[in-house]
């Protein structure tokens, strides 16, 4: 894992000595090179969770290189038909399917929908029937693991994402003659860096899989792996081979049966690509611990608050300052809003920017902008040298009325 290329170190320079306000830049070039590399295989079919960064010209990217598109809402829907993406290439996942929105999907031309309960089924079939269509459907299971095993996305709790094995025995395929149900979808992990866990995750589905598609007279198509793949947010953390993983689905297709694999990936796709830049506002020793107070925090970078789990950082000038760890905070007015410790230069000072990487994931729509009215940060892109502005940062009057 490197911090920053020489290229996006001298755009943020640029854009660091013009603005005092937080703003985020992502590295197109390095994100196009990623994606050719991806679908190089023939394995998989990828879809791309635009949960994980839905930014248009991120979208873009993943359309150039083929990829299709997982969506999850109407917004993510219809941000992605604003790029010019053929509907045919959606897929609706997510668990609140109500049929007003599966109404708005089917009448915008999508086909292929992830069914997470009995009731989405049933309303699946009654909007495609008012509609005089048919639909592909996969039926989202969800496992539960032996004892003293945690299901690496709920822990030891259940999740409202799909239906274990015995409820979905409640269903009779053939009461819903406008869907064709052909495939199996389970996701029940995140930010996994171990391919050979991964693997051993997969191979233990298969059997209970196979075995419901069975009991329900589903011809088992389609097996849809969901996401989970990681990327490493600090340096001592591994990096998944795509090649090992490509290996390893290339069995777990055999042993299955199935025609094909497909896989959403959101931030193995596109995380390493953002970098997310905030002002120092100041630093001080309080009951022995050395904090730092920025210009921006959660309100801009929720994930660690979510999971515990930081953004790397670096000071963005350069420094030959013996290192020292410092808490880094925020600037709401709560406890949560803290970025970790991390161990920076101990000439850190009111005047400097920090940088934090690994963003193009799980960054500015997954945070809370619009707490203590702080304003929203830029978004630059950079390719082929050259950087623009996606969105000028905004005060609140921006949204406020």
């Amino acid at each position: 894992m490197t911090f920053l290329s020489t290229p996006v170190k001298t755009a943020i320079d640029e854009l660091s000595s013009q603005l005092d306000t937080p703003f985020f830049v992502y590295d197109l070039d390095t994100l196009n090179a990623h994606l050719a590399r991806l679908v190089t295989q023939t394995q998989v079919k990828l879809w791309y969770a635009v949960k994980a960064n839905p930014l248009s010209k991120v979208i873009q990217s993943l359309d150039s290189a083929g990829f299709n598109f997982d969506v999850a809402s109407k917004g993510e829907l219809e941000q992605v038909l604003a790029q010019g993406i053929n509907s045919e290439r959606v897929l609706n996942t997510g668990p609140a399917k109500s049929p007003k929105q599966i109404k708005h999907f089917i009448e915008r031309g999508v086909r292929i929908f992830v069914a997470e309960s009995l009731n989405q089924v049933r309303w699946l079939n009654e909007q495609a029937s008012l509609l005089n269509c048919q639909l592909q459907v996969l039926l989202r299971v969800q496992l539960r693991w032996p004892e003293g095993e945690k299901n690496p996305l709920g822990g030891d709790s259940l999740t409202p994402f799909g239906l274990g094995c015995d409820e979905w025995q409640a269903l009779n395929t053939r009461d819903y003659p406008t869907l064709n149900f052909d495939g199996l979808h389970i996701f029940q992990w995140g930010n996994m860096l171990s391919s050979d866990k991964l693997a051993e995750l997969w191979s233990q589905m298969i059997a209970p899989l196979t075995q419901l598609a069975d009991d329900l007279g589903i011809n088992l198509k389609v097996l849809d792996l969901g996401g989970g793949l990681g990327i490493p947010y600090t340096l001592d953390a591994p990096t998944l081979s795509w090649d090992t993983l490509i290996d390893a689905l290339a069995k777990i297709k055999r042993d299955a049966g199935v025609d094909e694999l497909w896989m959403e990936l959101g931030r193995y796709a596109v995380g390493e690509c953002g970098h997310y830049a905030t002002p120092v506002v100041e630093s001080k020793l309080n009951y022995g611990q050395q904090q730092v107070i920025l210009s921006g925090g959660i309100n801009h970078l929720l994930r660690p608050a979510v999971t515990s789990q930081d953004f790397p950082v670096r000071l963005l000038r350069e420094s030959n300052a013996t290192t020292q760890a410092m808490s880094l905070y925020g600037p709401l007015c709560t406890a949560l809003d803290c970025l970790g410790e991390h161990h920076l230069p101990k000439d850190l000072n009111e005047h400097d920017w920090l940088v934090f990487s690994q963003c193009g994931a799980y960054g500015f729509t997954e945070s809370m902008p619009y707490f203590l009215c702080h304003e929203l940060a830029a978004e630059y892109t950079l390719q082929n040298g050259q950087l623009t502005c996606v969105r000028q940062a905004e005060d609140a009057s921006y949204y406020l009325r």
